[in-house]
């Protein structure tokens, strides 16, 4: 996992930007006005989360259309797999803990 994927991920203002492009590719104008910031602010965000390689940039005569790149987010998804089965296995134990412990108030329970 590139660090520069992880603290590009780490500012909320580049979280709102990638959840504008996930539904359409956009330009810095449409999503400095989405999310109501200044468009040199956009596009220093933009700049960080394509050198991340999260989004890329399309040219289109005088604009610059920018849209997501799925393939980093695969591979988070792929990373974030191998700590998702730690924690359904861990899921599991708490479960069946829990279920004997059940076990246990309702079988006190009869005796009374």
């Amino acid at each position: 996992m590139d660090a520069r994927f992880m603290s590009a991920l780490a500012e909320p203002n580049r979280l709102l930007i990638l959840d504008l492009l996930r539904e359409c590719p956009l330009t810095v104008g449409e999503i400095a006005e989405r999310l109501q910031m200044r468009q040199p602010q956009a596009s220093k965000h933009l700049r960080v989360l394509s050198e991340a390689g999260l989004v890329k940039a399309q040219a289109d005569a005088n604009r610059r259309i920018y849209s997501l790149q799925p393939e980093p987010f695969r591979e988070l998804d792929e990373w974030l797999q191998s700590y998702r089965v730690i924690w359904e296995e861990r899921f599991d134990r708490l479960d069946d803990y829990l279920q004997k412990l059940q076990g246990r108030e309702t079988g006190e329970n009869r005796q009374d």
